[in-house]
């Protein structure tokens, strides 16, 4: 399913002495079976543009196309709740919204109100369990008794059990250690090669973007400022260093080798880039 942005802005409290516009003139993409980055500084408009993408506000001016639906400023709100179910999102600390008394009754909650029996949402929990790296074993406990790793996977699940086309993914390694966060992103990886599941990641982490995404926008006041491929939209350090966008390691220390005499032909955006080009540049192959 694609989802599609065509001149759209959008205005908090529009018509009230609070009025703030957020975002101005957007034409944004999202191809079936693409990981799409979304990245810019705080108030950049990330966050709104996330809430379009299953209609979750609508836009002020402009359309929205997800799937075969167009949202508009006109559009009704009451029947929305298909969209919800093809576009999941898991919102920042997506463990705050856990409110069951064991993980099979929260993944299962979801399936349940949208009509699902007691038996085929309990066989659907215990899929999406697995799916997120999770024993069977922790069904009947509290959420509230697992790691706060588990308890991510467990809300991850409950988002997964509604069978979305897309998932979008606010800063969702935030407050993981390092190791947590490898885990995390290695599993939508694998949600996304081997299960085809159109990926739309919002982050702040450039090293995430060049090591996962094949698209990327960068977003400014509001603004689309720059859009394409993440290996050239990082490019020029010093545009995102101006953007206050953040470089990712393997750019950033490439230009340090760069400024001690060496050579290379474009940045690397990656680790294994790098090396390659290191040795590239000495004549060597590894």
């Amino acid at each position: 399913m694609d989802i599609q942005f065509e001149k759209v802005s959008f205005e908090y409290q529009p018509n009230t002495p609070f009025a703030q516009k957020a975002l101005w003139d957007i034409d944004l993409s999202v191809k079936s079976g693409s990981y799409t980055a979304i990245v810019g500084h705080t108030g950049s408009g990330k966050s709104t543009i996330l809430q379009h993408l299953n209609a979750l506000v609508k836009p002020t001016e402009g359309r929205v196309l997800i799937g075969e639906r167009e949202i508009l400023p006109t559009t009704n709100n009451k029947n929305l709740k298909p969209i919800r179910k093809k576009v999941g999102i898991v919102f920042q600390f997506p463990e705050a919204q856990l409110f069951d008394e064991t993980v099979e009754k929260d993944i299962s909650f979801g399936p349940m109100n949208f009509g699902i029996s007691a038996e085929e949402a309990a066989k659907i929990a215990r899929e999406m369990l697995a799916l997120v790296g999770l024993p069977e074993e922790i069904l009947h406990k509290s959420p509230f008794d697992l790691s706060g790793g588990q308890m991510r996977r467990v809300a991850i699940a409950g988002v997964l059990a509604m069978q979305p086309e897309v998932l979008v993914l606010d800063e969702p390694t935030a407050g993981l250690d390092p190791q947590g966060r490898k885990e995390m992103m290695e599993m939508f990886k694998e949600l996304h090669e081997k299960h085809g599941m159109t990926i739309v990641l919002v982050t702040h982490l450039m090293d995430d973007v060049t090591s996962f995404a094949d698209k990327v926008y960068v977003l400014e006041k509001g603004r689309i400022v720059k859009s394409g491929v993440p290996s050239e939209v990082f490019q020029n350090v010093e545009w995102l260093n101006e953007k206050h966008i953040g470089v990712p390691q393997a750019a950033a220390f490439a230009k340090k080798l760069e400024r001690a005499g060496v050579q290379l032909e474009r940045l690397p955006m990656t680790t294994e880039e790098l090396v390659n080009a290191f040795f590239e540049n000495r004549g060597e192959h590894i």
